[in-house]
């Protein structure tokens, strides 16, 4: 049986959508507000889904403690009250938008979890503006 389980997590971290190579008023232009150099921050609500095939003998996907301090350790202990722009190495030469946030997080988490286990994230940056990967 295939199946899918979802675990919720919530981290708040500051960031600042700039792209070094451009001058300071095209990034004005294109990130307007988003781009002030004292940063600006969010709640972020992170919804992570794993899908696979149920284990006949546990009847588990995967132990959802598990999942829960896999979140815990590689997600919000990463990024939780931190500026992406300066304390999240992945983010040092990646433009921290919604959309590379939610791959970034993919990537830890999927790297972490056994290959025979999709991983979905959706990441809210406000309750209305949200991202997914895989799409």
């Amino acid at each position: 049986m295939r199946i899918s389980i979802f675990r919720r997590a919530h981290f708040n971290a500051a960031h600042r959508l700039h792209v070094h190579s451009w001058p300071e008023e095209k990034n004005v232009e294109v990130f307007g507000l988003c781009n002030s150099s004292n940063f600006h921050g969010h709640n972020y609500e992170l919804e992570v889904k794993v899908t696979g095939e149920v284990d006949p003998i546990t009847g588990m996907l995967i132990d959802l403690k598990d999942l829960k301090d896999l979140i815990k350790i590689e997600i919000e202990d990463r990024f939780d009250h931190k500026n992406l722009n300066l304390d999240v190495k992945e983010f040092k030469t990646l433009n921290p938008t919604a959309e590379n946030i939610c791959y970034v997080i993919w990537q830890i988490l999927s790297a972490k979890l056994p290959d025979e286990l999709d991983v979905t994230i959706r990441l809210f940056e406000t309750p209305r503006n949200y991202v997914e990967y895989p799409a």
